[in-house]
């Protein structure tokens, strides 16, 4: 059978066999090498999955913001050895708001075969449990830190939803994510709505659309808690 890289979903939070289905659970027990953003986290993933060996039998090799374009074939190397390999992300979906789709991109190139393993998706979760608008929507994945490029890009993102009747969907380091509520509440129009998802998947779960106008007169406040943001004016 021909090497594959498989794209696996990590936990929102708590146990991997609760979030993870069955199928994809075995999937991954059965691999031996994988790239992951941040080695300490998988070991820790790969511990609670059950892995069928010790975790010092695997190969873990690392791929993030700082890697090198030129480090990527390298990267590859079980897949041209003839072992399949497995992508793992710090949660939700490898590939998705993940420095691991640049793997993809050079597996796709190399014409391995790349197959997703289902698992939870922060977006595609926010997007179900929101209202709103789920035939057309959009990810923008990080807006700009800088005050007035991040207002900017609201007021683009806002005028495309109207024009479009598209969702639009962003997300926050968390850290930042009421200083993001403030600038979207300061510039987006009163009847835009917006959908506040926090800690999907966790008992501490939220998710909350509302006018800009509600938001004003209740503002929340998020704190650092993982937060998908959904906006359709």
């Amino acid at each position: 059978m021909a090497a594959v890289l498989y794209a696996i979903a990590a936990p929102l939070g708590g146990e991997p066999a609760a979030a993870l289905p069955a199928p994809a659970l075995e999937t991954v027990r059965a691999l031996r090498d994988f790239v992951a953003e941040n080695a300490k986290t998988a070991r820790a993933f790969l511990s609670a999955v059950g892995m069928p060996c010790p975790l010092r039998d695997l190969a873990i090799t690392t791929l993030d913001e700082h890697t090198r374009a030129e480090a990527l074939a390298g990267l590859l190397a079980p897949l041209r050895a003839g072992r399949s390999l497995g992508l793992l992300s710090e949660a939700g979906c490898a590939a998705i708001a993940d420095p691991g789709a640049q793997l993809v991109e050079a597996a796709q190139r190399e014409e391995f075969r790349v197959v997703p393993l289902i698992g939870p998706s922060s977006i595609m979760l926010a997007l179900m449990a929101s209202g709103l608008e789920g035939q057309r929507f959009a990810f923008s994945g990080y807006l700009p830190r800088d005050k007035a490029m991040r207002e900017r890009r609201i007021r683009e993102l806002e005028q495309r939803s109207r024009r479009e009747r598209e969702t639009q969907i962003f997300i926050e380091t968390p850290y930042r994510n009421d200083a993001l509520v403030a600038a979207l509440l300061q510039t987006c129009s009163a009847e835009c709505k917006l959908c506040i998802a926090s800690d999907l998947t966790l008992a501490t779960e939220s998710v909350a659309t509302r006018s800009v106008a509600q938001w004003r007169a209740a503002r929340p406040v998020i704190g650092k808690r993982p937060t998908v943001f959904l906006l359709l004016a």
